[in-house]
């Protein structure tokens, strides 16, 4: 069933949601928070941006053009009457297309940020599969898989522009080497806790086009107390760009 909440954290942020598909979760939210925006920056793209949450996120943090790209079609349809709901149409398009057929289009070396909440499973990992074709697409490499998600990347960014992402911390080691091999330097790092006696759950990586070597890990994102309540620095993570 469709519904219209409040994205989470944001109450000037409204957002279309549906429990068929892959509804957003805290890994969006937290990646509109990291991914860099400088000032020159001009052109912003959110890969497989299902129902428009990062690109509505990112619409507080800047008043620059930002595109959206969904494969599924009910989810660009949602994405994009959560953009007209917030009156957003002349800053946010969203366009139903493949990324890989988008990456060959007219946008060739075209944004300065990138962002993308990839499928964070390979197909093979079948235990993890759901009934449901829309959620499996988002959570399996179904249409897309890490390498190919690279070669967009590469070649949608401008010379210097950033590639944000965020993924499992396990599969880390193969996010780099996957940076690397398209000329996409990895720049900063920034691993998510639940708590701090559990091991990281989620990680954030930011690269640079034909960027310097230089690596900064970022301060540990910690979201719970051990007695369960939301830590200051997780409240003040939340407060950053309302």
């Amino acid at each position: 069933m469709e519904v219209l909440n409040d994205i989470l954290g944001y109450k000037n942020r409204k957002i279309f949601q549906d429990n068929d598909c892959f509804s957003f979760s805290l890994d969006s939210i937290m990646l509109a928070n990291f991914a860099t925006i400088r000032l020159r920056d001009k052109l912003i793209a959110d890969l497989g941006c299902g129902n428009g949450v990062i690109p509505l996120i990112l619409s507080l943090r800047t008043d620059k053009k930002i595109i959206g790209v969904e494969i599924q079609e009910k989810l660009y349809d949602m994405a994009k009457r959560s953009v007209d709901y917030n009156g957003l149409s002349d800053k946010i398009n969203i366009i139903n297309m493949n990324m890989k057929d988008f990456a060959n289009s007219n946008f060739f070396d075209s944004f300065d940020l990138i962002t993308c909440n990839p499928p964070y499973f390979k197909v093979n990992d079948k235990n993890y599969f759901n009934d449901s074709y829309e959620k499996m697409v988002a959570r399996h490499e179904v249409e897309i898989n890490l390498a190919d998600l690279l070669v967009c990347a590469k070649k949608l960014l401008k010379n210097n522009g950033n590639f944000a992402i965020v993924h499992r911390p396990e599969r880390l080691m193969e996010i780099l080497l996957e940076f690397r091999k398209n000329s996409i330097e990895p720049k900063r790092i920034q691993f998510v806790y639940e708590k701090v006696s559990k091991g990281s759950t989620l990680v954030l990586i930011e690269g640079q086009k034909n960027g310097n070597e230089g690596l900064k890990i970022e301060n540990p994102i910690i979201m719970y107390n051990e007695d369960g309540t939301i830590t200051k620095d997780y409240a003040l993570l939340q407060e950053e760009v309302r």
